[in-house]
């Protein structure tokens, strides 16, 4: 095990993310060199960057008496301002361009009056980059202060170099990055992790570059990691890491601003990822992969029934479940009062309860679930009770391609807008939507093979429905749809989801189909929606 960067030490203020780019911020600035100033002018007390493409926008915090700036910017750290690069007389935020995405930019300012100029701030640096993902966390690109490398010990039996695992986890400070090399990890005793990062510098439990670290609990008796159960666990990242074993994979209980990345949760004896024994605000669920799972079987499973605990404020996003099992086995299942979470870009497929399944939020902000792609479910491919905007999804292959009921809370104020159902049965069975405030229903694909396309149960009294394309008759309403083609609609799809490709085909029915009035800006792929407006998922070719 070894460490690096011991001296570097933290910044005091962190600004928060504004607009489509990332904020990285890093305090270095223990080497930064002051070039001999004797100016009694105190420095900017804190430092802040924003990458951008090809660009670093950097703001800084006034320096009573100044009478102006110079920012002093290199690309290694240790920024000497005797030597450095620099732009004099630059107002904060100012914005560094013609930058190169990928590589590393140092930064100090100093104030300058009358007299002299001050001492260097703390110095920060910035990767500029020319994709920036939305659903990770705005501190995603903070640099770490300390660097701990964690290798397997061979000469150790898996439960020992668990132990010691647990042992370095739970040491961790603010700023720590723990890196793990290739490595059964296995803990027969409970395996928490409570850790308070902060905003500055959130600590991080990663797996090596190209290496493969796994981390298990051999029987049920607990889950495999728990986080969060002690005190509030914020600001962590885990990334890379293959979660296997236990009740849960990994169970969280009081967190906040917590990351879990790129991780493999699989053959767990219940859940694989749960947030139902705690309120969680914040969490970045992105990139893993979820599958095998038993007892009542959901891939993730966030909120408690009855709204006793809520998931709030996050993002569920780019996730691979399948295969759950168990009692229930729901995909991505988020609980009655969750509120203000988006739900983007997973791929869902093969489970015996809905692949998504979304309650109300009781009375909060609501649910954003757009652009997933998901198949093969016992039960509703997609269930979503209200308070949500539900747009852009492909649902096929399900006993129904999407359901919406009251449970729990009540059906209101859902807008269910440029989906494509394809489904052997009922396409949309809509129960409970009849005279409920802010029902909307637009320029949805739905087909069914042998039963109704769309099913209103109990009527459409006061929903708004308009702009969709259907095969297969509807029930419950008597206008606000044209009628399709059949599977030739699509560029290649099979009623058993065994082809997906639901793009438009040239003489499809579906072209200049929808209701511009309830138009969503982009298509499931995130093309601009250009031309005449088509129902479904994807615009026209």
């Amino acid at each position: 095990m070894s460490r690096s960067g011991e001296n570097a030490r933290p910044a005091e203020l962190w600004c928060a993310l504004a607009g489509l780019v990332l904020l990285v911020i890093a305090s270095c600035g223990a080497g930064a060199s002051s070039g001999g100033s004797s100016s009694s002018l105190a420095a900017p007390a804190w430092i802040v960057a924003n990458a951008g493409d090809a660009s670093v926008s950097v703001a800084w915090a006034p320096s009573s008496g100044a009478q102006s700036y110079t920012l002093y910017w290199s690309t290694a750290p240790n920024v000497d301002v005797a030597t450095a690069a620099h732009v004099d007389d630059v107002a904060s935020p100012f914005v560094h361009q013609g930058l190169i995405n990928g590589d590393d930019y140092f930064y100090v300012v100093t104030a300058t009056d009358s007299a002299a100029e001050s001492a260097p701030s703390d110095e920060i640096e910035a990767s500029p980059s020319s994709s920036s993902s939305l659903y990770d966390p705005p501190w995603a690109n903070v640099a770490s202060l300390t660097t701990i490398s964690f290798d397997y010990d061979n000469g150790l039996t898996q439960i020992q170099n668990g132990a010691n695992l647990k042992a370095t986890i739970a040491a961790l400070q603010p700023g720590d990055r723990l890196e793990l090399g290739t490595g059964t990890y296995s803990t027969n005793s409970y395996f928490g992790v409570d850790l308070q990062g902060t905003q500055a510098n959130p600590i991080w439990i990663v797996a090596k570059a190209g290496e493969s670290p796994v981390i298990t609990r051999p029987n049920a008796s607990q889950n495999a990691i728990n986080v969060g159960v002690s005190h509030v666990t914020k600001f962590v990242c885990m990334r890379g890491l293959e979660i296997t074993g236990g009740s849960a994979g990994i169970r969280l209980y009081s967190v906040q601003d917590f990351w879990l990345d790129r991780c493999h949760v699989h053959h767990t004896d219940e859940a694989g990822v749960t947030a139902n024994t705690a309120d969680t605000a914040r969490l970045y669920l992105t990139r893993n992969e979820v599958d095998h799972t038993l007892g009542t079987g959901e891939g993730f499973y966030l909120g408690a029934n009855n709204g006793l605990w809520v998931m709030s404020d996050s993002v569920v996003a780019l996730n691979h479940v399948h295969d759950t099992g168990g009692t229930q086995g729901d995909g991505i299942e988020i609980k009655q009062g969750s509120f203000g979470n988006w739900v983007a870009e997973n791929l869902v497929h093969d489970t015996p309860y809905p692949c998504i399944l979304l309650y109300g939020t009781g009375g909060n902000a609501f649910n954003l679930v757009e652009k997933n792609i998901c198949w093969n479910s016992g039960d509703n491919v997609m269930q979503v009770q209200g308070e949500a905007i539900v747009r852009n999804n492909l649902l096929m292959h399900g006993a129904n391609g999407f359901g919406s009921h009251d449970h729990q809370g009540q059906v209101r104020d859902l807008t269910f807008v440029h989906n494509t159902i394809v489904n052997p049965g009922k396409g949309a069975q809509l129960s409970n939507w009849s005279g409920r405030p802010g029902m909307v229903f637009a320029n949805n694909v739905v087909y069914s093979q042998t039963s109704q396309s769309i099913a209103f149960g109990g009527g459409s009294s006061g929903v708004t429905f308009s702009g969709n394309v259907v095969v297969g008759s509807v029930g419950g309403a008597s206008s606000g749809w044209t009628v399709g083609n059949g599977l030739a609609d699509f560029n290649g799809v099979a009623w058993d989801a065994s082809q997906r490709d639901a793009t438009l085909s040239g003489a499809s029915a579906i072209l200049a189909s929808g209701d511009p009035l309830f138009e969503v800006a982009d298509d499931l792929t995130g093309a601009a929606r250009v031309g005449t407006v088509e129902a479904g998922c994807y615009d026209g070719p």
